[in-house]
């Protein structure tokens, strides 16, 4: 029978209805004794490293996380996190590029009902996670809703239903249906796990709007190490006359700040080539281009390759270097 761990970190699934709201309150362990068949399927160990609601989900968190998977990783068999859904996605990316090459699976799930309630999805969303942390799945993943969406690929598509997260530009990894897993890709590793201990948490994400006032870039700029730009459609920057937005870049560039132009277009990704205002950013100033990366896993692979260099070309080179199928682009920019 195969060894699990839960790390409880609270979320809705946790949580309690208090006089202003709900509030997590259970950990893993009380969380568990409302599915006691998982004890029929493996065994279980848990743990609690903090409790809170996911809005307050930092980078010093995902480290703390993958550092409980990093000193545990030998004992078991599968990890399955029990997280908020309004950050899952982001921390499904950081944990990503913290834990590489994972040949165990890495699960992560939750509920938009908590556990305590009579028309929660909470339960059958932990019994699909730990069936497919029991399965020979590798790497991490979100398990929710019966898809199961790779970590780098996943984004909270609707804030109130049970159908909470897609996969974007990816296929879904699998599907749980009646207690059966259905897999449909594979993720490839090969060896041992890579493990990471540190993250550049100075990075910033400005999402553009019709009349930007470009002094948001330099004030972005000064507190940051590197800023991500959710610009239109397939991407560009405005090109008007004093809208100052290029001498900006040009000089955050030049004092070593990392910028990188992505959409706000949920499906299909950039492409920085099609119109003067994007390749003009391309071509000259060099300014990195997200593709068909969700803003999630932009912002934690970001933070994750700031920490491994400051240095412009090797800043490159680790951001156009896929990672757990982040990133699908045309070889002449690698």
């Amino acid at each position: 029978m195969k060894r699990i761990l839960t790390i409880g970190t609270g979320g809705t699934i946790a949580s309690e209805l208090a006089a202003d709201g709900l509030t997590p309150e259970l950990d893993a362990a009380q969380l568990l004794r409302f599915v006691p068949q998982v004890n029929r399927l493996c065994q279980v160990e848990c743990i609690q490293p903090f409790s809170i609601d996911s809005t307050n989900m930092s980078p010093a968190h995902w480290l703390q996380l993958a550092d409980c998977i990093h000193r545990h990783y030998d004992e078991f068999d599968g990890f399955v996190i029990t997280h908020g859904t309004d950050t899952m996605a982001y921390t499904a990316a950081a944990l990503s590029y913290l834990i590489q090459n994972s040949p165990k699976p890495i699960v992560l799930t939750g509920a938009q009902k908590p556990i305590v309630s009579d028309n929660t999805d909470s339960k059958i969303n932990l019994m699909d996670s730990f069936l497919c942390a029991c399965s020979a799945l590798s790497g991490v993943m979100i398990v929710f809703n019966g898809k199961v969406i790779l970590g780098t690929r996943a984004q909270k598509t609707r804030s109130k239903s049970f159908k909470a997260f897609s996969s974007i530009n990816y296929p879904d990894l699998a599907y749980v249906q009646d207690g059966t897993l259905i897999p449909f890709i594979r993720p490839q590793h090969t060896g041992a796990p890579v493990f990471y201990d540190r993250l550049d948490a100075k990075v910033s994400l400005l999402k553009l709007i019709p009349g930007t006032d470009s002094a948001l870039l330099d004030y972005l700029l000064s507190r940051s190490d590197g800023l991500i730009i959710e610009s239109y459609g397939v991407g560009g920057l405005p090109t008007a006359r004093g809208s100052g937005f290029y001498d900006i870049l040009e000089a955050g560039i030049r004092a070593g700040k990392a910028i990188v132009l992505t959409t706000q277009v949920q499906n299909e990704g950039s492409n920085l080539s099609v119109y003067r205002v994007g390749h003009r950013l391309k071509r000259d100033l060099g300014v990195l281009e997200a593709y068909d990366m969700t803003t999630e896993a932009v912002v934690a692979k970001l933070m994750w390759v700031l920490a491994q260099s400051r240095q412009p070309d090797e800043v490159r080179r680790l951001f156009y270097t896929p990672v757990a199928n982040d990133l699908l682009f045309p070889l002449s920019d690698a």
